[in-house]
């Protein structure tokens, strides 16, 4: 007789916390097969502590409650959470939910993970390689199941080069050098830039007071891949942007000939304009690598985590502030 604690009679739980809001998926613990998912708006809250457990909390168990109400009662065996901000703003996390998570279900096993962490899994699996995460930021995460390697992450400021915020700060820049008349300006660019933004001149008054200033700089990434076809310039900036993505990719991959590598997030949703040029640059910096398509997003993730260690076939390598997994000590 087969007990109902076993993973082929129970569930798993997969959480992707980032700044967009909150995604929930229940799934089967063995296959990792999804069967409901509900997301939310609302990010997580940030203060003193961290990443607010309590926020979190009151989110995800009422989440969990009706996703449980529509499958039907089975035991949840595992959590996988994945969290932006986790390596840094974790603690409280990582101090308060797998006891919650053992009270209010019963869980024996959780695994909390940056939302690098997540996106590796969904992208790559648990395979050696690299994924380059691309969106208003852009990090590169690599492993060769022995230890994790990281490139840039740094935000806009100190890194997250050929990201969205970058794509699109270069692109205002290219605007504000044709309104200027100086060399390397792109009168397309500008045009979109003011039929975006506004008159020039007036750009650093819309920006420079934005607390989300990352944000409204990627918002403009999709209107220098518009113009590449047709504006030098445009097309130039997504080359260096290539160049970027690519030099992070090589900074993070593992040595070993036919390591995979993959890109996920919102960034590659430019296309060919973008692809292009990144395809190009990979090509000549990790010949050795094995370009793949990307399988799942960090959700997926998410919940490849929890199966993993639901099962304990989790091979991806711990990491204090990358990947912690955690047992409550249940029967």
């Amino acid at each position: 007789m087969v007990s109902v604690n076993e993973p082929s009679e129970g569930l798993v739980v997969g959480v992707d916390s980032g700044g967009s809001g909150l995604r929930v998926a229940l799934a089967e613990a063995v296959s990792g097969t999804v069967l409901e998912t509900v997301s939310s708006r609302e990010p997580v809250r940030t203060g003193g502590g961290g990443i607010s457990a309590g926020h979190f909390l009151e989110q995800v168990l009422p989440a969990v409650a009706a996703l449980r109400d529509r499958v039907g009662a089975r035991p949840v065996l595992a959590v996988g959470v994945g969290a932006a901000g986790m390596a840094t703003l974790g603690g409280e996390l990582r101090a308060e939910l797998p006891g919650a998570f053992a009270e209010a279900w019963g869980v024996r096993r959780s695994v909390l993970a940056a939302d690098a962490v997540t996106a590796y899994a969904g992208a790559l699996g648990q395979r050696p390689g690299v994924v380059v995460a691309g969106g208003t930021g852009l990090i590169a995460l690599g492993t060769d199941l022995t230890s994790w390697r990281r490139a840039d992450g740094w935000g806009h400021l100190l890194g997250d080069c050929g990201s969205g915020a970058w794509i699109g700060r270069a692109g205002l820049e290219a605007a504000m050098r044709a309104h200027d008349g100086r060399r390397g300006g792109s009168a397309a660019l500008l045009a979109r830039a003011e039929k975006l933004f506004g008159p020039a001149a007036g750009l650093p008054g819309v920006l420079y007071p934005r607390t989300d200033r990352p944000a409204v700089l990627a918002s403009f990434a999709p209107e220098v891949g518009r113009s590449a076809a047709t504006d030098p310039v445009a097309a130039g900036i997504l080359a260096r942007a290539g160049a970027h993505i690519a030099e992070a990719a090589e900074a993070a991959c593992p040595a070993e000939p036919g390591a995979r590598v993959a890109l996920t997030g919102g960034l590659f949703k430019m296309g060919e304009p973008l692809l292009v040029p990144v395809r190009d640059a990979l090509g000549e910096l990790l010949p050795q690598a094995r370009p793949v398509e990307s399988a799942g997003d960090p959700l997926a993730g998410a919940v490849a985590l929890a199966s993993a260690v639901a099962s304990g076939t989790l091979r991806l390598p711990e990491d204090a502030s990358l990947l912690r997994v955690f047992d409550a000590g249940l029967a």
